[in-house]
């Protein structure tokens, strides 16, 4: 879940503030909290940073009132690990288990929401580790979104989704497409033996695959890693379906305004010309992204009659509702172009940009209308567990307001947010620190949201279509809900040799984890707007 620098620059370390030197770029020093680690000129680098990870959760994370003090916790014993990353991340690891059971359950190996991220990492031109594609549309991959589909015993790999711009769209990959090898070996038997060699494959700089593409024929094709540029709308288009007008639109990611909003723009405004009434909205991959973004969408799907009200509440903990958390002192808030600002001579930073900041009422979003599409009766969201965060808070906001329906499989669950706190100017710390709520005070999805329909993505004995294919059983099904017994378009009663060789033996998808190789959050990046 990596992704380049958002909203920060620099950070003091709380062990380190009695050797720093003010210069522009860093904020003033500050007190540090009642209880302090032990300050000593032997303290290293490593050692300030734990103390830092600590501290700020101290004040910052939403449960923070769960924590222990600083002698009890003692974040300085991480150290199992030769790299320095891996022990932070152990600590931060140590200090979500405090929350259960919110983003930690008891088994759990990792935490669900919080994480720390090597800033080197979240630069495309970099290796991106853990995502295809950053927040910015920025990829580094061969540009495909694999899907393992039945049991570990007998299982298909589709490609489930290709990146604009990326080597397998240059290729002429689409979703669909059948992976039988890769790199010369046959895979769709004994998964778990198979794991190791999949996962090198997809970490690899090259990749050869075979298999069958949607159309029937067969495919031999090697893809080299690429950075590439991508939008993130897989498709748009209209629906009829009989009298009703039904508007469809796939989005990968809540991405920027600056990648997002022009496809938005033209979506809707084909939408409105075409006279839509009900809208799919397919988020069935998609994971979250940016506050900004996310709030964008909903003010385009709202209709006008909610224009001025309550769209939704971001909840931090107590100490930063009252703003006594200090600790922000140390965090400068940068403005849209990353620079850092400056107020009376001072740089502004995270605590005093704007009188209590982190109140609730500093923090309460209202519909403000936009587009053309005003008049939507229904809006029914294809969902599944990789629909998280942002995608789940679109979702939300909408429900008090408008007919909302959801169809697939039991989202994510993570009704909290995050913004970015740089530490050694080389590592950000994701922290939960806001739960989000409705206009009726409803929050707290940590389990997803179950769907009003729920059923498989790809049936047994079937085969998967693209994005905005009537026939994808998901499309299919949320077709019927906004148009009831309207057969769009006729499936064959039996299946032809070609669907047969393309078909899933099991509808079960066996590996969420290494399909779903992309960011799950919700980044408050909102704040620039205020200053």
């Amino acid at each position: 879940m990596k992704f380049r620098k958002i909203l920060m620059l620099s950070a003091i370390v709380i062990g380190t503030i009695t050797s720093c030197k003010k210069t522009k770029v860093v904020p003033d020093v500050v007190t540090p909290p009642p209880v302090t680690p032990p300050t000593t000129t032997t303290a290293t680098r490593a050692e300030l940073t734990k103390d830092s990870i600590f501290l700020y959760a101290k004040e910052l994370y939403l449960w923070n009132d769960k924590l222990p003090t600083y002698e009890v916790f003692n974040p300085r014993k991480f150290t199992t690990y030769p790299a320095s990353l891996d022990n932070y991340e152990e600590e931060l690891f140590e200090i979500t288990k405090y929350s259960n059971p919110y983003e930690y359950k008891p088994g759990s190996t990792s935490s669900k929401f919080s994480y720390i991220a090597d800033k080197a990492d979240e630069n495309p031109k970099a290796i991106v580790k853990s995502a295809s594609v950053d927040l910015d549309g920025n990829g580094n991959d061969f540009g495909i979104r694999f899907g393992f589909y039945g049991t570990t015993a007998n299982y298909t790999i589709y490609v489930t989704a290709v990146y604009e711009n990326s080597p397998a769209e240059k290729a002429g990959f689409v979703r669909g497409d059948k992976i039988t090898k890769m790199n010369g070996a046959t895979f769709g038997v004994n998964f778990d033996a198979q794991y190791s060699a999949i996962l090198t494959a997809l970490n690899g700089t090259t990749i050869k695959l075979e298999g069958i593409k949607s159309n029937g024929n067969n495919f031999d094709l090697t893809l080299a890693k690429t950075v590439f540029a991508s939008k993130p709308i897989y498709k748009s288009r209209v629906i009829d379906a009989g009298a009703k007008k039904i508007g469809y639109l796939a989005y990968a990611r809540f991405s920027s305004m600056t990648n997002s909003q022009a496809g938005f723009d033209a979506a809707f405004a084909s939408f409105s010309t075409a006279g839509v009434t009900d809208l799919i909205i397919d988020l069935r991959y998609n994971g979250g992204g940016y506050i900004e973004t996310a709030e964008y969408l909903i003010n385009l799907i709202a209709p006008n009659s909610v224009s001025g009200t309550v769209m939704f509440s971001e909840h931090y903990n107590t100490t930063m509702q009252n703003n006594q958390a200090t600790i922000l002192k140390n965090q400068p808030l940068l403005d849209r172009n990353d620079k850092v600002q400056y107020a009376n001579g001072k740089i502004v930073t995270y605590y005093d940009y704007i009188a209590n900041p982190y109140s609730v009422a500093n923090n309460t979003s209202r519909f403000a209308k936009k587009g053309p599409l005003n008049n939507l009766t229904n809006v029914v969201f294809i969902v599944s567990g990789n629909t998280a965060s942002a995608s789940e808070l679109v979702i939300n906001s909408l429900k008090p307001h408008m007919n909302v329906k959801l169809v697939g499989l039991t989202t994510y669950g993570k009704p909290v947010g995050f913004f970015p706190i740089t530490l050694e100017n080389k590592y950000d710390v994701y922290y939960s620190m806001f739960e989000t709520k409705n206009s009726l005070g409803q929050g707290g999805y940590y389990d997803g949201f179950v769907p009003d329909y729920s059923l498989s993505e790809v049936p047994a004995n079937t085969i998967m279509y693209d994005f905005g294919n009537v026939n994808d059983n998901y499309l299919k099904k949320a077709i019927d809900v906004i148009a009831p017994g309207i057969v769009v378009t006729s499936q064959a009663k039996t299946m032809s040799a070609r669907e047969k060789s393309l078909a899933v033996q099991s509808s079960s998808v066996i590996n969420s984890d290494l399909s779903d190789r992309e960011f799950k959050g919700m980044v408050e990046n909102r704040h620039k707007r205020k200053n």
